[in-house]
């Protein structure tokens, strides 16, 4: 496989990257964090094409996939984004294939646009962007409502997502939507995860090199010491498979592949992102000393985001059992 992005996708990750790194570096965000989201950068990324991305033209969208969206996600875990936007393209990819005309002409345009946020719950517990959804698609069985929920409580995540418990009381049916088609966006919503995790995998690889280089001892840099070289290359080799992983989950969810296959696929990215990113996290803060922990150093933020991503849309024991099911 070329695992390496056309034209096209690389010109968004940079544009994307270049906005990241001016107006949403460390401390940047911290400032975000104190308000729980910044609707300006919401409204840059609606600018930018982000949030009509994966939606069809005929909404004012770009028709694009999971491998599209890969550079994308790799840059937001990179700079450990707190928007709703997975939750958003997730719950508008369901209302796209199993809503009817209505429901999708009153919403889609809106995502689109940037105007509307959503989110998409399988539970009442626990949902990610809920607390600043203006809608959000609630699927249990094959039962899938659309509906502005009730917000029972909301909190922040380890990792500084914003999530609410809710209640979708007055929900209305979404037009043929399945539970065929809610497992089919899921798989791609953990496709797009693993391409965050390997986005925050880059991150902490880059910085714990960077002080290695930078960070002395016996008057030398203590990335002169063989030992700790070698733990650098893992990290780096971990982050390699993790990331061609990804990019074959992204792949197998676009070729629109029987369900088994796809789902073969993204489990088994699922696993090896997971024994990557507990692998580079824990390196990485480990390399840092005690201040690898710290609130200051952004790799202990990135440390709580990897954690989380190997248990959101599935923890690896999860992925092991439908792996071997299939």
């Amino acid at each position: 496989m070329n695992f390496d992005y056309n034209e096209e996708q690389q010109l968004l990750a940079d544009s994307v990257r270049r906005f990241l790194q001016k107006d949403y570096d460390f401390e940047k965000r911290k400032a975000i964090l104190q308000k729980g989201w910044s609707e300006q950068v919401w409204a840059t990324f609606a600018e930018m094409g982000l949030t009509g991305l994966p939606l069809s033209p005929d909404y004012g969208g770009f028709g694009g996939g999971a491998v599209d969206l890969m550079s994308v996600m790799e840059a937001f875990g990179e700079a450990l984004v707190v928007e709703p936007y997975l939750p958003t393209i997730l719950a508008a990819l369901v209302i796209a294939k199993g809503g009817d005309a209505k429901q999708k002409q009153a919403i889609l345009p809106q995502v689109a646009e940037g105007k509307m946020r959503l989110a998409l719950a399988t539970s009442e517990r626990g949902v990610i962007g809920a607390p600043m959804a203006d809608k959000v698609v609630f699927a249990r069985g094959n039962a899938v409502t659309v509906g502005k929920p009730t917000i029972v409580k909301s909190y922040r995540t380890v990792d500084d997502l914003a999530a609410a418990d809710i209640r979708l009381e007055k929900g209305e049916p979404l037009g043929a939507a399945s539970k065929a088609v809610v497992d089919e966006v899921l798989d791609f919503g953990t496709a797009l995860s693993c391409a965050e995790a390997v986005g925050a995998m880059k991150f902490a690889c880059d910085t714990t090199l960077e002080y290695l280089k930078t960070r002395k001892q016996f008057g030398v840099p203590i990335g002169a010491f063989q030992a700790l070289q070698h733990r650098m290359v893992d990290m780096f080799i971990a982050y390699e498979q993790a990331k061609s992983m990804a990019c074959l989950a992204c792949s197998r969810t676009d070729s629109h592949e029987n369900a088994a296959d796809r789902a073969r696929a993204v489990s088994a990215a699922k696993i090896k992102i997971a024994d990557s990113a507990r692998h580079i996290s824990q390196e990485s803060v480990q390399l840092h000393g005690g201040m690898g922990m710290s609130e200051e150093l952004k790799v202990s933020h990135t440390f709580r985001r990897l954690t989380v991503l190997t248990r959101r849309f599935g923890d690896a024991d999860h992925h092991l059992a439908r792996f071997a099911s299939l």
